[in-house]
């Protein structure tokens, strides 16, 4: 309840836990560069606290929620560079524009298995896959997903770079969103799975990396709006409002400029680069935490 949270707080804030300004922006940069990248923000979080000291000790459930607070950043960049998409919806939902409806379909199909799984198993994730063993485990299996995709998608006739996210069945859009679970278990990359399975759905890879910046809109708000209520006031007691403001306008300009990256690089060497990125992620996680 409150008043256990205030209590941690307390005792967070009393241990000397803090958030240095330059923490702030670190934090608010990897958050917002690995967010849309398919090569896990867990993974990149969990050296990046290593390596600034912090969320280790008594102020560890208020540097999670931070983490998943600042998200707030990269959803508004990603509203933000694909405002034409969002009033195609809001249009559709006036009856002037029928893709725009379509699309909206698609992502409210996509969203919904990972919100009715992510409620029923927060608990036991938290339990049980919060570790840098299932990190590294899902940083490899994801690596060996993307290799295989990326030489499925290498067939002649397997993806079309006409083919829009609108352009999606139903079956298709809850597909992906049946993937999607899959990055409940930390490590695996949200942005990975919903690609992976916009390939397998006949998308091109920017055209995939596109539906998946869509779907994640829903998916990072509720995910921030949950560990918000749950835990925000034991965090804005522990590193103040400042420094949440300060990574979220970080996470904010950093995601804009890894969106805009990632949709180029797509566009003309898909996933593969970042498969071998993650294997050697995972490497290194061995390497600082488990040696």
């Amino acid at each position: 309840g409150l008043t256990e949270r205030a209590a941690t707080a307390r005792v967070a804030a009393d241990s000397g836990a803090s958030l240095s300004t330059g923490d702030a922006i670190i934090l608010g940069a990897v958050e917002g560069i690995t967010e849309y990248l398919p090569v896990s923000s867990t993974g990149h979080l969990l050296i990046t606290e290593r390596l600034l000291d912090i969320g280790t000790g008594a102020d560890k459930d208020a540097t999670d929620t931070y983490t998943v607070v600042i998200q707030v950043g990269a959803i508004a960049a990603v509203a933000l560079l694909y405002g034409s998409q969002l009033l195609g919806m809001l249009r559709g939902l006036l009856g002037q524009n029928a893709a725009g409806v379509r699309l909206l379909r698609n992502i409210l199909l996509a969203f919904s298995p990972v919100a009715v799984a992510g409620l029923l198993l927060n608990a036991w994730i938290d339990a049980h896959l919060f570790s840098i063993g299932a990190v590294i485990a899902a940083l490899v299996s994801g690596a060996v997903l993307m290799l295989a995709a990326e030489r499925w998608r290498q067939q002649p006739g397997k993806t079309s770079s006409r083919k829009e996210p609108s352009d999606l069945s139903a079956k298709e859009a809850f597909g992906i969103g049946v993937m999607q679970c899959l990055a409940l278990w930390p490590g695996t990359s949200r942005s990975m799975v919903t690609m992976v399975g916009g390939y397998f759905c006949g998308l091109s890879p920017a055209r995939a990396a596109e539906f998946s910046f869509l779907v994640g809109l829903p998916t990072l708000a509720g995910a921030a709006v949950y560990k918000g209520a749950k835990a925000g006031p034991a965090m804005i007691a522990v590193f103040g409002w400042p420094h949440v403001l300060v990574g979220t306008l970080v996470a904010a300009v950093s995601a804009a400029l890894a969106v805009r990256f990632l949709v180029h690089y797509l566009t003309r060497h898909g996933l593969g680069v970042f498969a071998v990125y993650r294997l050697l992620l995972a490497g290194l996680l061995a390497w600082v935490f488990l040696r």
